[in-house]
C-alpha cells in the first residue's frame, strides 16, 4: 500500500505542506537512530531498505525488525535509550518525516488528509499482521519449527511453494534469533529429509 494512493500529485505537495512534512535522504550503511529520537516523528520510507539491531551481550547480533519501501517507522519500533540497539539503511533511503501530532491535531474535512487517514491505518494494519507472522515464527521451540514457519508464512505471502529469501543465511538465522552454524545443519537435515531444496536463495518447498 502506497501512503498517497489516490492521491494526486498536486494534493500530495499541498498535503505535505499542510503536514510539514520533508524528506530525508541517508546513504547506504549509515545509522539513523539519532533522526528518529523523537516520540513526534513518524517516517515514511518512499526508497530503499532499513533494519534495526541489537548487538547482543555475547557479541552476536539479533534483526529486531526490518522496513522496505512503503513501510512507515516510529520511535515506538525501538528502545531509544538502548545503546546496543541501532537503525541501519542497507541501501541507499528515502524518508518522508511527518509530525504525529500536527496530523493528529488537524482539523480538516479535506478528501485528500482523509485518504491519507485511510492509506495510513491500512499501513498500519499490515504492520501489525508482520508482527503477528513473526511472533509466530520465534515462538517457535525447535530451529527446525522457526524455519519451517517461516518458509510457511513466506510462501502463503507468495501463493507458492518458491521461496525467495530475502536475507543472505547469515542475516536470516540473526532475524529468527538462533545459532547460523546450528541453522546451516538444520537446512541441511530437511533437505536430506526431503522436505526442501536449496538453490541460491530460493527454497522450494516439497512437502506442501
Amino acid at each position: 500500500m502506497d501512503l498517497f494512493n489516490e492521491i494526486s500529485l498536486k494534493n500530495k505537495a499541498k498535503l505535505l505542506r499542510i503536514l510539514r512534512g520533508h524528506n530525508v535522504k541517508y546513504m547506504k550503511n549509515t545509522k539513523i537512530i539519532d533522526h528518529l529520537n523523537d516520540d513526534d516523528d513518524i517516517g515514511y520510507i518512499t526508497k530503499g531498505k532499513i533494519e534495526i539491531i541489537r548487538n547482543n551481550y555475547n557479541g552476536s547480533t539479533s534483526i529486531i525488525e526490518d522496513f522496505n519501501s512503503g513501510d512507515l517507522i516510529t520511535s515506538v519500533h525501538i528502545y531509544l535509550k538502548d545503546d546496543d540497539t541501532s537503525i541501519i539503511t542497507l541501501e541507499d533511503t528515502e524518508i518522508i518525516l511527518f509530525s504525529y501530532n500536527t496530523i493528529t491535531n488537524l482539523d480538516t474535512k479535506d478528501y485528500t488528509f482523509n485518504q491519507f487517514l485511510k492509506n495510513l491505518f491500512i499501513i498500519k494494519n499490515e504492520e501489525v499482521i508482520k508482527a503477528n507472522e513473526r511472533i509466530e515464527v520465534l515462538s517457535r521451540r525447535t530451529i527446525r519449527d522457526k524455519l519451517l514457519e517461516y518458509f510457511s508464512v513466506m510462501s502463503r505471502k507468495s501463493g507458492s511453494k518458491y521461496i525467495y529469501l530475502p536475507y543472505n543465511f547469515s542475516d536470516l538465522a540473526n532475524y529468527l534469533s538462533i545459532d547460523r552454524s546450528a541453522m546451516s545443519r538444520e537446512l541441511g537435515y530437511l533437505k536430506e529429509e526431503g522436505f526442501i531444496s536449496i538453490k541460491g536463495k530460493r527454497i522450494t518447498l516439497l512437502y506442501r
